[in-house]
């Protein structure tokens, strides 16, 4: 099997000169993308028994892997939640799977936004980026047909390093469009 091509671009080019841009010693320090979780909150779940299925069967589309039906810890009266109920979809990305996706996302969905100005370049401070995309239709993979409804969906991507300039480093190494450039 083939690398992806991601995963090639970084150990090739990225991997090296974020370790000079950066005056990394170690070739370990250099900053790497560890994971990637994709969620989805299941806000039509109580009135529609099979939108569950829809989002979990769009998001195995999106991502490439089958994902975890989240469910909710405890009852919480004011949205009409019980405990055990299913509120949430979610798959973590590794690996082949984890590259192939920030490829797709970068490089097909994200230039499909409407007017699209960047990405925001807020990190949360431990290195990690969170990406909220209001429609999934952006994504290739979801088909008008299936589903009508755009569905907004969560994106975190988790770095190796706790340096919220190293991680910025990295995803901009990577080729995200972020709106501002940090100094």
């Amino acid at each position: 099997m083939n690398k992806p091509r991601l995963l090639t671009t970084y150990e090739t080019q990225i991997k090296p000169a974020l370790q000079k841009d950066l005056a990394l010693t170690n070739p370990m320090a250099v900053p790497h993308v560890k994971k990637v979780v994709v969620n989805v909150g299941l806000k039509d779940s109580m009135t529609d028994s099979k939108a569950a299925q829809r989002v979990v069967d769009i998001i195995a589309n999106i991502t490439g892997q089958k994902p975890v039906l989240t469910k909710a810890r405890k009852s919480i009266a004011g949205f009409k939640i019980r405990e055990g109920m299913h509120i949430g979809v979610k798959v973590t990305l590794r690996r082949r799977m984890m590259y192939e996706f920030l490829d797709r996302l970068i490089n097909l969905a994200l230039p499909m936004v409407r007017d699209f100005q960047g990405v925001n370049d807020t990190f949360d401070h431990r290195g990690n980026y969170n990406l909220g995309i209001r429609d999934w239709h952006i994504f290739p993979e979801v088909d008008y047909n299936i589903t009508d409804q755009a569905c907004g969906l969560n994106i975190t991507i988790h770095t190796s390093t706790r340096d919220d300039s190293k991680a910025y480093a990295l995803l901009k190494a990577f080729g995200m469009p972020f709106k501002h450039n940090k100094g």
